[in-house]
C-alpha cells in the first residue's frame, strides 16, 4: 500500500512539474542592455484553445515602455490555466520584462511575483509569438545568469524543437493598436 501511495504521489508531482513554464531567480542577462523596440509596444491579441475544449478564448498581452531597456507587461483575458497555480488573483497578470539575445534569438525575461519566466520572442510578418520554455527544458541546477544563458544556448543547439510549455504559448498574436 505504501508503494502504491509513493507511485501515485510521484506521478502527480511529475504532472504538476511538466505543466509549468520554467521559472528562475535569475535572468539571462544580469542587467537589461537591449533598448525597447517600438514595434513591440502596444496591445497584442492571441486566441488559444483550452485543453479538453473546442472553443477559442482570447488573451491580450500589453507591452508598454517602462524605461529605455525595460517593458511593463500584462496579460488579460482567459487566464484560467494560470489561476490553478495561484499566480493570479484579479483579472490580469502584470510584471516587467526585458529583452536578451542568445545565439541570435530573442528572449524575454518576464518577472512576475519575484520569479523570472524565460520566453522566446518571435516577431515575423507583423505577428508576435511568445513561447515560454517548459519547466523541464534543462536538468541542470542554475546558480547564476551565466548558467541560465549557457543552458538556453545548449538547449536550442541540441534540439530540433525546443521544449516549450504549449499550454502557455501565445502564437501569432496580432497588434490591436
Amino acid at each position: 500500500m505504501k508503494k502504491i501511495l509513493q507511485i501515485l504521489l510521484f506521478g502527480t508531482l511529475c504532472i504538476i512539474l511538466y505543466a509549468c513554464p520554467y521559472s528562475s531567480a535569475y535572468n539571462i542577462d544580469e542587467e537589461p542592455n537591449i533598448y525597447v523596440e517600438d514595434a513591440l509596444i502596444g496591445d497584442w491579441l492571441a486566441y488559444i484553445q483550452p485543453q479538453g475544449t473546442s472553443r477559442q478564448e482570447s488573451i491580450t498581452m500589453s507591452l508598454r515602455k517602462r524605461s529605455d531597456t525595460e517593458y511593463d507587461i500584462s496579460f488579460t483575458g482567459y487566464l484560467d490555466a494560470i489561476k490553478q497555480y495561484n499566480k493570479i488573483t484579479g483579472d490580469s497578470l502584470s510584471g516587467t520584462a526585458f529583452m536578451s539575445t542568445v545565439d541570435g534569438m530573442q528572449f524575454l525575461n518576464i518577472k512576475i511575483n519575484s520569479r523570472v519566466y524565460i520566453a522566446q520572442l518571435v516577431f515575423k510578418n507583423d505577428n508576435l509569438s511568445l513561447l515560454p520554455l517548459a519547466e523541464h527544458f534543462t536538468n541542470k541546477m542554475i546558480f547564476n545568469s551565466q548558467d541560465l544563458r549557457n543552458s538556453v544556448s545548449f538547449h536550442y543547439k541540441t534540439r530540433v524543437h525546443p521544449v516549450l510549455d504549449d499550454d502557455f504559448c501565445l502564437r501569432n498574436m496580432v497588434k490591436l493598436d
